[in-house]
């Protein structure tokens, strides 16, 4: 039942995950990366404050080193530097094609947890890896008819990947805190709190650079609904109740079973991408979607 629990918390949790990228696609025009992450942030640590913070005080005084240590790379890996690259590569490339590409997560996520978590590396999932290589060169265009890896376009792509493997590497992270707070019961997190946790420190790294780069202030005066609905989004759910899924599933499954459910990100992105936003997926996408999707499922357990 416990496993069971795990995969419904995981696939939910990836599902939303893969509405950011249409959410930072509609904010990007209005909005820098850092304010878009920091705004999105302090939406999120106010939601959920009424729900977490009787029980903040007693979990940070009983948080070792190294939860801390593993909270601060959690926060790098899994929020500030997964939203840079990806808010980057949303401004070289399209929403579709993005979402599509963070279908690398769990190749990247298999390599990574078989080096760091020793978990087995099969032939079924180095052939998966492969898949997953052979559609992110489809998607570049390498296999299309003059075209190939330059320009404007694979920079944003290169930016996406990026994103993907800050994904897996937050995802290796918190399986092996999981792993680790399981042999001491008494440090270990709730999902809720881990999230506003996480979320807060995220908010520190994302905080200065918005306030000193960006002028965040007059942009969001001037946001429309629209778009503050889509902030909303991107902080109540995108943040707050994928990560708390997230962290309910990893507890209960391995990291290789989250790579597969992390499939859900570029799914859900592709089809709000063509749903919402318009856009228009060529054979190359759909058949760089089909290989990556292939990928995912041999990668995972």
């Amino acid at each position: 039942m416990e496993k069971w629990k795990g995969y419904l918390y995981l696939l939910g949790g990836f599902s939303l995950a893969g509405t950011s990228v249409i959410a930072a696609r509609l904010l990007t025009p209005s909005l820098g990366t850092f304010t878009i992450t920091a705004a999105s942030l302090g939406i999120a640590l106010v939601g959920m404050l009424p729900l977490v913070w009787r029980r903040l005080g007693p979990s940070l005084d009983n948080l070792s080193r190294r939860q801390a240590l593993a909270l601060v790379f959690q926060a790098a890996c899994g929020i500030f530097l997964f939203r840079m690259f990806l808010i980057q590569g949303l401004l070289r490339t399209s929403a579709g094609e993005a979402g599509i590409l963070t279908g690398a997560t769990p190749a990247f996520t298999a390599l990574l947890a078989a080096v760091a978590l020793r978990e087995p590396l099969r032939p079924r999932r180095a052939l998966g890896i492969a898949s997953t290589v052979a559609g992110i060169l489809c998607l570049q265009g390498l296999f299309s008819p003059g075209s190939g890896l330059s320009g404007q376009h694979a920079w944003g792509n290169g930016l996406v990947l990026c994103a993907a493997l800050c994904e897996s590497s937050f995802n290796v992270i918190s399986r092996y805190s999981s792993l680790n707070s399981a042999s001491d019961p008494g440090q270990s997190l709730s999902p809720d709190v881990q999230t506003w946790m996480v979320a807060a420190l995220a908010f520190c790294l994302c905080l200065p650079p918005a306030w000193l780069g960006e002028a965040p202030l007059p942009a969001l005066v001037a946001l429309g609904t629209g778009e503050w609905l889509a902030l909303v989004w991107y902080g109540l759910f995108v943040t707050a109740l994928a990560f708390v899924f997230f962290y309910a599933g990893i507890r209960r499954c391995p990291a290789s079973t989250a790579a597969v459910f992390s499939g859900m990100m570029p799914f859900t992105a592709l089809v709000l991408s063509i749903w919402v936003l318009g856009e228009s997926a060529g054979l190359p996408q759909w058949l760089g979607g089909g290989l990556v999707v292939l990928g995912m499922l041999l990668t995972g357990e």
